[in-house]
């Protein structure tokens, strides 16, 4: 399964970022192999209640009882999945301790998410009948009625966060339509949020649930406030970036920005020793001190991939030019009909679906170069 989750405040980042050239450090993101973000997730519920009637809305419950009423029958919560869900596997945990109380993981939270990614294929009250009946299905009590209390304080919680979005939304766009983040409107949504979350859960579920996500966004936006501090030099700036990653505790969110750290060298790199005209050997070598041998290996893999559809590709081209004018003496569908058997018969199925993409790109360098 696979989901961008973010949290409320983190689109904004990611424009700004991308604005300031340092996007890359999303591609590490914590959970970022959720199937939707609760983003979306909070604005299909947030449509779903607004469309009831009232009685039958959600409020400080999360979901009322009207709302959880399902004409659907569940006993594992997993017959007769949607679409998107189908084919996949259950993502996230229920944990309990030996007294059978329910212990509180982000894989609680991953869990309630993978069933909340099919708003839009299912109404609430059956999503919240499969999330119970998977629940009761696999977990004893008290922890059953333990974790279901919790989806009905999760479900409450997504439904609120449009509201501050919208609040600051404007805002924010004012402030970044000069290129740079306002970091004061970002820090008042932050307070917000968490005003939010302690309202619906308790402390040790907002840090199971939000902990390392705000752990990244401390990060990120520590990363913004350096680069647009204008005092600084590049090298001031690079040695404050290092001076707070390295005061972060050792655990998965430094060992991902380490990762990305050097996924940023391995690219910077890459790309100035392939512009020097570097061997395959030498890539290898340089990719292996990074990424370590079973990575380059693969990259060297991948390069001699691109080379050879490079290869095909420039043939490809010389060949459909030669047709195109030689066209005079017989039908467009004739033509067309030749220029297919060529990609049938210098690219695979899939290699045929990347020559439109690929032609752009390659019209786009030569633009540039010129």
């Amino acid at each position: 399964m696979s989901n961008n989750r973010r949290s409320p405040f983190l689109p904004v980042i990611i424009a700004v970022i991308v604005v300031l050239v340092v996007a890359i450090i999303w591609w590490f993101k914590p959970n970022d192999n959720s199937k939707l973000s609760s983003q979306t997730v909070s604005t299909v519920l947030d449509s779903q209640a607004s469309a009831k009637s009232t009685d039958e809305a959600s409020s400080d419950s999360g979901m009322s009882k009207k709302s959880k009423q399902s004409t659907i029958k569940f006993t594992t919560g997993l017959e007769s999945l949607p679409r998107s869900l189908q084919g996949t596997d259950v993502d996230g945990e229920i944990i309990i301790d030996e007294n059978k109380q329910l212990v509180v993981t982000e894989g609680l939270r991953r869990l309630f998410d993978y069933f909340l990614s099919a708003l839009g294929e299912e109404e609430e009250a059956t999503i919240y009948a499969r999330v119970e009946s998977y629940i009761r299905s696999h977990t004893p009590e008290p922890a059953a009625s333990q974790a279901l209390a919790i989806f009905d304080q999760y479900v409450a919680y997504l439904k609120a966060i449009p509201e501050i979005e919208k609040k600051y939304g404007t805002l924010q766009l004012q402030a970044t339509q000069s290129g740079e983040l306002d970091l004061n409107v970002v820090t008042q949504q932050k307070q917000d949020v968490a005003r939010l979350r302690q309202q619906r859960f308790n402390k040790e579920t907002i840090i199971a649930f939000f902990g390392a996500e705000d752990e990244y966004d401390d990060y990120s936006m520590e990363m913004v406030r350096i680069s647009q501090n204008a005092q600084l030099s590049d090298a001031q700036k690079e040695a404050a970036r290092q001076d707070y990653i390295s005061r972060m505790p050792d655990n998965a969110t430094k060992t991902n920005i380490a990762q990305q750290a050097n996924l940023n060298e391995l690219m910077t790199r890459t790309e100035q020793m392939q512009a020097k005209g570097a061997t395959p050997e030498a890539l290898y070598n340089m990719r292996r001190e990074l990424v370590g041998a079973p990575a380059a290996a693969r990259l060297a893999q991948v390069d001699q991939a691109d080379a050879s559809f490079d290869k095909r590709f420039n043939q490809y081209q010389a060949q459909k030019q030669q047709l195109l004018t030689q066209s005079a003496n017989q039908s467009q569908t004739q033509t067309q009909t030749q220029i297919n058997q060529i990609e049938q018969q210098l690219f695979n199925e899939a290699e045929r679906k990347r020559l439109t993409g690929y032609a752009a790109l390659q019209q786009q360098k030569t633009a540039d170069m010129n």
